[in-house]
């Protein structure tokens, strides 16, 4: 054996030393890092580097960014990783006009607020002015104006809270395009049924219905329309069955009941 490839214990002994020192050199800044990173991570979680700078707020229509940003209860001394996003929403939910809300964040600063509205199926009159109404029967008092786009039907005579809320939640199950269609809706009581209601509908016809399934019921509107002769009007029922009465078949107390109602409409 050559005396070349024989190396010596003491010769290898500094070299081993050597690569056990950088291995633990290595390892030592590698636990530093990391423990430096966590401190760092600490610091921020801690101070105000990690707090909301943005609420962006959208969808809303009906009530405004301030409202919401308030109601959420955030602020800019919010931490954005201390947000809860489900406890928020809820919070928000409460107000009438809110139907559904999805908070998130939009990291580093920023928290989004997306709003789903309940939307506009009528108006109300009180003296001069018209009041929307939502789909969950809440009358916005706070958007009183003097006339209205005539887009969603008038809703007259409720007097009970119970019923115009079951209206309007009926009506906001009403694809628009039919409740474009509809002028009027008059609640009409009776012993027997409290539910009955009158609809004067753009077209001309009357609609003798129910607030129990009404959109479901109303649905089929446009396709009876449609069998009609255009020159015919009357009222068309939608009741347990569906059929036509003309007016000129009508019986006189019938048709003057509804002269009465036009007449308390055009007096308003």
């Amino acid at each position: 054996m050559s005396k070349k490839n024989i190396v010596s214990i003491e010769d290898r002994i500094p070299k081993l030393k050597q690569a056990r020192k950088k291995k633990a050199n290595r390892r030592l800044i590698f636990y530093l890092s990391i423990f430096f990173f966590l401190i760092s991570i600490i610091v921020y979680l801690q101070s105000p580097l990690s707090n909301i700078k943005t609420i962006q707020v959208h969808g809303n229509t009906h009530v405004s960014n301030e409202s919401i940003i308030e109601q959420s209860g955030l602020t800019m001394d919010t931490n954005i990783w201390m947000l809860n996003q489900k406890h928020t929403e809820d919070l928000l939910t409460k107000n009438p006009i809110i139907e559904s809300v999805e908070v998130s964040r939009k990291l580093p600063w920023t928290v989004d607020i997306k709003v789903n509205e309940y939307k506009i199926v009528g108006y109300t009159k009180e003296e001069t002015n018209y009041f929307p109404i939502l789909g969950n029967g809440v009358m916005i008092n706070q958007l009183g104006q003097s006339s209205f786009n005539g887009k969603s039907p008038l809703i007259l005579g409720f007097t009970e809270e119970e019923y115009l809320h079951k209206m309007a939640e009926e009506l906001n199950e009403l694809p628009s395009t039919i409740s474009a269609l509809i002028s009027e809706i008059h609640w009409q009581p009776t012993d027997e049924n409290k539910n009955k209601i009158l609809l004067y509908m753009n077209d001309g016809y009357l609609v003798d219905a129910t607030i129990r399934d009404f959109s479901d019921k109303m649905e089929v509107y446009p396709s009876i329309v449609a069998q009609l002769d255009p020159k015919s009007k009357g009222i068309i029922h939608l009741g347990v069955g569906v059929y036509f009465e003309s007016f000129e078949k009508r019986p006189a107390s019938d048709e003057e009941e509804i002269d009465r109602i036009e007449e308390d409409n055009t007096t308003e």
